[in-house]
Parts: structure tokens; sequence; C-alpha cells
């Protein structure tokens, strides 16, 4: 885990709103994750407070790997320095001056430094829209995104699929089988697509083949989690969302969700999905990462459940020690309307 980072600034300490340059420059090509960072990190640099990268991630509802994935963003263009210390631990954020126009060529690292300093005269910055040397390669794209998806894809759709095509670096025929798997999954939703990119691209996933061979370990999985939730027949798209959201999104390995479905079957005989979404959402917002995460969680829902074993008595009549949220209110209903619509 990393702890609290100290943050300096070397712009002048009167700037303390968002400048024209960032707005006209930047804040078009940065996704919603990233611009809500860089927003926060000057809010925190304004007020004198420290902050980390779980508290980062906390506040936004994203995974640490989200927060450091928008850091790098902004450090490469030039906007943030960052410093680590010998373990690879983040140690500092600094905030740079936004430069009169920003440069996309060439940059180079100082020493003693890890913030990016231009050398190179101004340019144009580099975006995600189509370049003209790949405008065949880009209207391909978006002539398959809309058959895969059945609708006319709109602007942000477009900046996605050029985002994961030029940033991340996926092949046409990589790119073709994203959008398949997706469109299979029913996830007709493109920040769905991009989260299973950036999973596949830290996976080092380059490959049609290697994503192929990813998904019929997914899918393997899908039948284990269905059949240790009492279900003999294949999962239906709906069905395979939420077991697919398990790993890709919340990012459980297999024993985690075999132990959230042991202990669904042991609570209820219907909407076992529903519930074991639950369970695993609740240990995905408590970081829960490996089985002695969950012995801890049991440990203090115990000690809670003593505490209040009164009001537990009459909502309940017992404690439920498996669980780490309230069954009798989750709504199973709205769950599913939210996944589907997602």
């Amino acid at each position: 885990m990393m702890g609290k980072v100290t943050m300096s600034q070397s712009a002048a300490s009167s700037k303390t709103y968002i400048t024209n340059n960032f707005i006209d420059y930047y804040m078009s090509d940065a996704n919603d994750a990233q611009i809500k960072v860089y927003l926060y990190l000057l809010r925190m640099m304004q007020a004198g407070l420290s902050t980390s990268v779980c508290d980062i991630a906390d506040k936004f509802n994203d995974t640490e790997k989200d927060i450091m994935r928008a850091l790098t963003y902004w450090e490469k263009k030039g906007l943030i320095g960052l410093e680590y210390d010998e373990a690879g631990h983040l140690q500092s954020i600094s905030l740079e001056d936004i430069p009169e126009v920003p440069d996309s060529s060439k940059v180079t690292v100082m020493p003693g430094s890890r913030a990016y300093k231009s050398t190179a005269a101004p340019a144009p910055i580099a975006s995600h829209r189509p370049k003209k040397t790949d405008e065949k390669e880009n209207q391909q794209l978006v002539f398959l995104a809309e058959q895969y998806f059945g609708r006319t894809l709109n602007p942000a759709d477009i900046q996605k699929i050029f985002y994961i095509h030029n940033d991340l670096e996926f092949s046409m025929d990589l790119m073709d089988y994203l959008m398949q798997y997706c469109a299979e999954l029913g996830k007709k939703d493109f920040r769905y697509m991009e989260k299973v990119a950036q999973s596949w691209n830290e996976a080092g996933i380059k490959t049609a083949r290697q994503a192929k061979a990813r998904s019929r370990k997914y899918n393997k999985n899908v039948y284990t989690v269905m059949k240790e939730l009492g279900y003999d027949n294949s999962p239906a798209p709906a069905e395979a969302a939420y077991i697919e959201r398990w790993f890709s999104e919340y990012g459980f390995s297999l024993d985690i969700v075999v132990e959230a479905c042991s202990r669904t079957v042991l609570s209820t005989q219907k909407n076992r999905l529903q519930y074991a979404e639950g369970i695993l959402k609740s240990w995905h917002d408590r970081n829960v990462s490996t089985k002695e995460d969950i012995v801890k969680l049991d440990k203090d829902h115990a000690v809670e459940s003593i505490d209040n074993s009164k009001s537990s008595k009459k909502s309940s009549g017992k404690s439920n020690l498996y669980l780490q949220f309230q069954q009798n209110t989750y709504d199973f209903d709205a769950l599913e309307k939210e996944l589907l619509k997602n």
C-alpha cells in the first residue's frame, strides 16, 4: 500500500485556478478519470493538504491502478512530476507550470527527477483523434464497432476506440476481437470496453490469439462459478456479465469468487448471482484481495455483531458472520437493472 505523499508546486502561488491552456490543449484529450484526478490534485494543492493514491482511489471509487495510470498520464504530458523512493513507492507529486503551447515532441528526463521537461520547439499536443495516415483503419474501426454494437457511434465512443487503438497500441485484429468479446457479453457501453482493453494491456495481451486464450480461461471460470452456485445450465449473457465483472472489474481470483459462492449457497435458494454480487462488491469496496483479508473481515464483523446483538435479534434472530452487508436491504432488481444498463 502506498502511504501519504507530499505535494509541492513549481508554479507561482497566485495560480489557484485552472488555466485556459489546460482547457484548450489538455482537457479535451484526457478521459474523465484523468481530468478528475488532475482537478483533485489542484484542489489539494491549494488547500495545502497531503493525499495518497489510496485516498484518491477511495474518493472516486476507482482502483489504485486506475489512479496511478492517470498520474502517469499527466506526468507524460509534463503537467506533474512524480518522485519515488528506493523501494519504488510514490513519495511526492509536484504540479508544473502549464506551457503556453503544449509540446508533443520528444521529452527528456532531467537528472534526479521523474518530471518530464521538454527540450524541443512547441508543437500541437498529441491526441486520440484519428491520424491522417491511419484514416482507412480509423474508418474501418468505426464501421466494425457500429456493426458489433448496432448503432451509430457518438464522438465519445469514437475517442475511446482511437485511444485503445493508438495509445494502447491494439492491432486491428485485437480491436476486432475486443469488440466481438464485449458485444457477445451484451456490453454496449464503451466505458466497459475501455476497462477490458486496459485490463488486457496490463496483462500484456498484444494479439487476438492471446486475448482468446485469456477469454477461454474466463469462460472456464464462468462455468466453475455456475456449478458452485448450483446451476447446471449454461449462463445467459446477463449471468455471464455478472461473473465476468467479478474477475475483470473487481479483479478477484477464482478462489475468492468460489468462497463467495459457497457463502451464497448456504444463505439463499434464489437470486444467487445477485446475492454473490453483493458479497463480492462489499469485499471489493473493502479492498479484499486474499482469503486472509476475508478472515479478518469476518472477525471484525463478529465483534460488531456481538456489540449490536440486540438490534440483530430484532432483524434476523441470529448473527450472520459470513456477510459484510445487510441481506434484507439488498435490492436485487435494482442491481440487475444497473448491470444491464452498464
